[in-house]
């Protein structure tokens, strides 16, 4: 067969199986198969594939039929421009947390803060995706990434070190940001937010592969922002701002509890779907006598 008619096989394969982005998933497969990019998967469309190469498409083929993310297959994911490499340890960084990096630029440029030497914290990185875009963005900005897993730091770290940030970063081992003393002028998360029950019910690239613990926001999905919030005083500094991302529905319950801990929650920044998908907040003075 030829390059193309592999392709258009696959992607046909791919959408009776239910994979909604059957095509794009193909180009990809078969590019990352052939070791081309995609302006020579169009111009080779007429070459006639080798025994070997249709094997290797195949193989990756399965692993997709299997509901594997694409970027699971392919071992990273873009964000915010930055290929980050993946592992097992990790989510996968999705379209929409680039929201939380559109508030905190926002907020930023706002105070005209963007040249500070500010003070950022991530908690649960991850890959690093939040913290490494906001640094790309910031020059002079220092990070601290937290992470209750080793491995997801381990993952973070070598992201840092690939795109030249790792010496404005440091890597913190802890749940949420135990041990940690501040104070940051900025702190962004990405909690575990999907209700325990609700699990079972996501779609299988995220069910099957996603880490269970970057997921699991316990009974009703907030125990992470009940974390966060319980900290985010001892961690702000005087006019410093926390920025989280929400699951859809979940911003009634986050400013609640944001508010009940003593913070005052800001606006919200719709994700392209136009669901509110991220929080922000600040501290509450307190009253003096």
């Amino acid at each position: 067969m030829t390059l193309a008619a592999t392709r258009h096989a696959l992607a046909e394969k791919f959408r009776q199986a239910g994979i909604e982005s059957a095509e794009a998933d193909a180009r990809l497969l078969i590019a990352a198969a052939l070791g081309i990019d995609r302006t020579a998967l169009t111009v080779q469309g007429e070459r006639k594939l080798t025994p070997d190469e249709i094997n290797t498409i195949d193989t990756l083929a399965a692993r997709r039929l299997k509901r594997e993310p694409v970027a699971r297959i392919l071992g990273a994911k873009e964000f915010w421009s930055l290929s980050l490499q993946l592992s097992e340890a990790v989510l996968v960084p999705r379209p929409e947390t680039e929201t939380v990096i559109e508030a905190a630029l926002d907020t930023i440029g706002r105070g005209d803060l963007r040249m500070e030497k500010l003070r950022i914290l991530d908690i649960g990185t991850g890959s690093g995706a939040l913290l490494l875009a906001l640094l790309s963005e910031l020059p002079n900005a220092l990070g601290t990434a937290t992470d209750i897993s080793a491995p997801a730091l381990a993952v973070a770290r070598a992201n840092a070190e690939h795109h030249g940030l790792a010496p404005r970063c440091s890597f913190v081992n802890c749940d949420i940001a135990e041990g940690l003393r501040g104070p940051f002028d900025l702190i962004v998360s990405n909690p575990p937010y999907v209700a325990h029950g609700d699990i079972a019910a996501l779609a299988p690239e995220v069910r099957e592969y996603d880490p269970a613990i970057a997921l699991d926001g316990g009974a009703d999905g907030l125990d992470g922002y009940r974390a966060i919030a319980a900290a985010a005083r001892r961690l702000l500094a005087p006019g410093g701002r926390l920025i989280v991302e929400l699951g859809a529905g979940q911003e009634p319950a986050v400013r609640a509890l944001f508010t009940k801990a003593g913070l005052t929650a800001g606006n919200t920044h719709n994700d392209l779907a136009g669901i509110p998908r991220t929080i922000g907040a600040s501290i509450t003075p307190r009253n003096t006598p």
